[in-house]
C-alpha cells in the first residue's frame, strides 16, 4: 500500500502549466503573471493636486501660520494676515497648461495639474474658499499635497513581476501603466466525466436501481473552486469505442481529466481496459480513506494527467482535494498548492483506520478568550458512516489523522485543513 505523500509526489511530478496567453487585463485576475510588465512613462505623468484647495508658491503663504511637517503641525512664530488673487480654476483632466505668478493662487481640483511655479496645494480648510480673491488661514510647506510626476512609477520600473499572481491592485496598477493586455499563465482545463450503469442525470427522475450523477456536477464545481476552466463531460457510456472517443477527445482539449467511478466495479475493467491501450494509468491502495482505492496516470502523447476516483461522492471529492486540488493549483502556478493547515483541539472523539491516514470532515471554530482552534468531527465519531454527503456539505475543514493513530481521545490536538470559506 503507498503512502499519501508517495502518491502525491507522482502527481506532482506530473504537473505542467499550460503555454502562457496574452489576456485583456480584465480577464487577468487570479492567473499568474507571466512577464516582467516594464513602464514607459511616469505614474503620475505630471504634477497633480492631491486634495481640493489652491495651488500656491509656499513662499508666498510663509508666515500665515507656523509652519510643522506638511503644514498640519502648529509651531511657535508670528502669524499676519495674507491675501491672494485667484487667477482662474483648474480642472482635473484640464489640458491647457497654466502659469501662476507670483502672490497669485489658482483653485484646483483633486488630480488636476498643477501651474507652472506653483509647488503646494493649500486646502480649503486652510482658507475662506474665496473665488476672486482667497484668505490664507495657515501655510503650507514645498510639496505639500502635491502628487510629483513619477512619484508612484518611474520610466523603466518594473510594475508587475513574472511569478506574481494578478489581483485587484495588480489590474489596477496595469490600467495605470497603460497596459491593455497581459501575459499570463492561463487556467488548466479540466474536463470531469462518470462511468456506471447506475447514473442518470439530474433533469431525469430515476427509477429503481438507478441514482443521480452527482460525482460529474460536484468535482466541477471543486475544478473551479482550484482554479480550473471545467468541462464538465458528465455520464460516459463504457462500451468500447465510446468510452475511448470521448476520453481521447478530452485528453486532446484538457490539461487534467477526472473519471469517476472507475476504480470499482464492472465499469472500472471497463475503463481500464479501454485505458491500457492510450497510456500507463494504475489503479492502486493509497494509504488514506476515504478513496483508499484510486488510480492515476498519464494518456496520449503529451502525457495528460487522468485519474480515476470512486463512485462514492465524498470519497470522490476528498481524493480530488487530496490528489487532484493541487495539481491544478501547481498548474497554476501557485507556491503553495495544498491548504492551509492549523492546529486544532478536538471536542469529540475522533475514530479512524489504523495504517491509513485519515481525512474527515468538521466544522473548525476558535475561541474567543484564548484564540485557540478548535474543531468539532462530523464524521468520525465512533458508530458514525463514512459516506455521509450531508454533512461533508456541513464541514468547513477536513480533520487529518495520523496512519498509526486508531483513535483520537477529545480535547487532544490534530491538523485541520481549512475547505474553501462558505458565504
Amino acid at each position: 500500500m503507498r503512502s499519501v505523500e508517495e502518491q502525491q509526489a507522482r502527481v506532482a511530478a506530473a504537473a505542467v502549466a499550460p503555454r502562457p496567453v496574452r489576456v485583456a487585463i480584465a480577464e487577468a485576475q487570479g492567473l499568474m503573471c507571466a512577464e516582467e510588465v516594464v513602464t514607459e512613462r511616469p505614474l503620475p505623468g505630471f504634477d497633480q493636486a492631491a486634495i481640493d484647495g489652491y495651488a500656491v508658491r509656499s513662499v508666498d503663504v510663509l508666515g500665515a501660520e507656523p509652519i510643522g511637517d506638511a503644514g498640519d503641525e502648529r509651531g511657535s512664530g508670528s502669524v499676519q494676515e495674507i491675501s491672494l488673487p485667484v487667477m482662474g480654476v483648474i480642472e482635473a483632466g484640464a489640458r491647457t497648461p497654466s502659469r501662476l505668478q507670483p502672490r497669485q493662487a489658482a483653485r484646483v481640483q483633486t488630480g488636476a495639474p498643477m501651474p507652472t511655479l506653483a509647488d503646494a496645494v493649500l486646502p480649503l480648510r486652510w482658507t475662506d474658499g474665496g473665488d476672486s480673491r482667497v484668505r490664507v488661514l495657515r501655510s503650507v510647506r514645498s510639496g505639500a499635497y502635491v502628487r510629483r510626476t513619477g512619484d508612484d512609477v518611474q520610466p523603466g520600473d518594473v510594475a508587475v513581476r513574472s511569478g506574481t499572481i494578478i489581483g485587484a491592485a495588480q489590474v489596477g496598477l496595469l490600467a495605470a501603466v497603460g497596459r491593455e493586455r497581459v501575459l499570463v499563465h492561463p487556467r488548466p482545463r479540466l474536463s470531469v466525466m462518470c462511468v456506471g450503469g447506475e447514473l442518470v442525470d439530474i433533469s431525469r427522475t430515476p427509477g429503481n436501481g438507478q441514482v443521480y450523477d452527482v460525482n460529474s456536477y460536484a468535482l466541477a464545481a471543486a475544478g473551479r473552486d482550484a482554479g480550473a476552466e471545467v468541462n464538465r463531460v458528465g455520464i460516459v457510456d463504457t462500451e468500447s469505442k465510446t468510452l475511448r472517443d470521448v476520453v481521447e477527445g478530452q485528453i486532446n482539449r484538457a490539461e487534467v481529466v477526472v473519471i469517476a467511478g472507475g476504480v470499482g466495479g464492472v465499469a472500472a475493467e471497463s475503463v481500464r481496459a479501454v485505458l491500457a491501450d492510450m497510456g500507463d494509468v494504475e489503479v492502486a491502495r493509497i494509504a488514506m480513506h476515504p478513496g483508499s482505492v484510486q488510480g492515476f496516470g498519464q494518456l496520449g502523447r503529451d502525457g495528460v494527467p487522468v485519474f480515476l476516483l470512486p463512485a462514492n461522492p465524498v470519497s470522490a471529492l476528498v481524493v480530488f482535494e487530496v490528489m487532484v486540488r493541487p495539481l491544478i493549483r501547481m498548474s497554476l502556478g501557485k507556491r503553495q498548492p495544498l491548504r492551509r493547515v492549523v492546529q486544532a483541539r478536538t471536542l469529540s472523539p475522533i475514530t479512524s483506520v489504523a495504517g491509513r491516514k485519515g481525512y474527515l470532515r468538521g466544522q473548525l471554530m476558535r475561541d474567543n478568550d484564548t484564540g485557540e482552534y478548535l474543531v468539532q468531527a462530523l464524521g468520525g465519531a465512533p458508530g458514525s458512516s463514512s459516506h455521509l454527503l450531508a454533512t461533508l456539505a456541513e464541514a468547513n475543514c477536513l480533520v487529518i489523522i495520523p496512519s498509526e493513530a486508531e483513535e483520537v481521545r477529545t480535547g487532544e490536538v490534530v491538523e485541520v485543513a481549512f475547505l474553501a470559506q462558505r458565504g
